[in-house]
């Protein structure tokens, strides 16, 4: 299981103390929310605010774009090579155009999907992209419980995406008391929020989570 650390979660302010001390062992990916304030009622930060996290930090960002017409967007976080660039499957209806230029950056490609949205929408974009984002939560809303009905999504995206290397990851109320069984499920990539940064150590946080999931599998 890879943890990709929500810093939404957290204080901006306090993220040129807390970044620099992210271990890389436990904290695969920094997960950053664009939000505009159009697809979804909340804004939250855009290019500045990431640019400024690539600086801070060596692990790899991971672009969450819950923007209306991400093609009119995406370019501007390319030049912070991020690992992914995600954007939403009901945002866009040049998904296959959008993926292609991503790649075309040298980033991996996501789409998302919202808790109402059947995996099933995405079948025909497969060959195109590198992750499944499931949401757990309704996007724009920092603080929702787990939909449990996502373990169901999960498992659905994992056998749809069977045959083509890609990644499911799941971002929306992920803590310790699920996150066996949304690793069981056949989830990647957790993005994890509160369950990092509201006491304690994020990175030991990250490691607890891990450890969870291992002692699972072994």
């Amino acid at each position: 299981m890879k943890i990709s650390a929500s810093i939404l979660a957290t204080k901006l302010t306090q993220l040129g103390n807390i970044l620099p001390e992210f271990q890389s062992t436990s904290i695969d990916y920094i997960h950053m929310d664009v939000m505009d304030g159009n697809y979804v009622p909340q804004i939250s930060f855009g290019e500045a605010i990431t640019q400024e996290v690539s600086q801070l930090t060596k692990i790899p960002l991971d672009v969450h774009l819950m923007v209306s017409k991400p093609e009119d967007h995406f370019r501007k976080y390319l030049e912070f090579k991020p690992s992914y660039v995600t954007f939403h499957q009901e945002t866009t209806n040049f998904g296959v155009r959008l993926s292609d230029e991503i790649r075309k950056a040298n980033a991996k490609v996501g789409v998302s999907i919202n808790p109402m949205t059947p995996v099933s929408s995405l079948k025909y974009l497969l060959p195109y992209i590198d992750l499944i984002l499931i949401m757990t939560v309704d996007p724009g809303f920092y603080g929702q419980k787990f939909i449990q009905g996502g373990l169901d999504k999960i498992k659905e995206a994992k056998d749809l995406s069977s045959g083509f290397d890609i990644s499911i990851e799941v971002d929306g109320g992920v803590n310790e008391t699920n996150i066996r069984s949304i690793s069981e499920a056949g989830a990647d990539i957790c993005v994890v929020g509160a369950g990092l940064f509201k006491v304690g150590d994020p990175s030991e946080n990250g490691k607890k989570l891990k450890d969870l999931v291992r002692s699972v599998s072994v």
